[in-house]
């Protein structure tokens, strides 16, 4: 099996135009039978907060919305995971997740994962 994870750390959810790429990527690597890791650093932590990536469009002239991009992601079995330290930086207590959303991990584990000669990254 191949293994590919993949970091967001310039996606932010106020440039939604470029957003959508990175869940197309892991779509496709899931499609192809990877396993695929999504690790979501400083801003890009907004897109698991329920209703942020839902209301933001791919394309100024009505694209698909950022969320529909993440399910394509996760319904290939794509784990969604927060930085801790964005997460306490950008997300406030109480803040309702998305569904996808699969838990922490930080720095340590997308390093890990960049060094193990079993996993591919990619940054966005």
């Amino acid at each position: 099996m191949s293994h590919l994870a993949i970091l967001l750390w310039s996606v932010d959810v106020e440039r939604p135009d470029l957003a959508a790429a990175p869940f197309v990527y892991a779509a496709a690597a899931a499609a192809l039978d990877a396993e695929v890791e999504i690790h979501f650093a400083a801003r890009s932590v907004r897109l698991l907060v329920a209703g942020e990536a839902a209301a933001r469009s791919s394309a100024a002239q009505g694209g698909r919305n950022l969320h529909a991009f993440m399910q394509d992601a996760a319904r290939g079995g794509a784990r969604f995971l927060a930085c801790s330290m964005a997460w306490a930086e950008y997300v406030r207590e109480g803040e309702a997740t998305i569904p996808e959303f699969s838990g922490h991990a930080g720095a340590t584990a997308f390093v890990a994962r960049s060094l193990d000669p079993e996993w591919r990254t990619l940054v966005f």
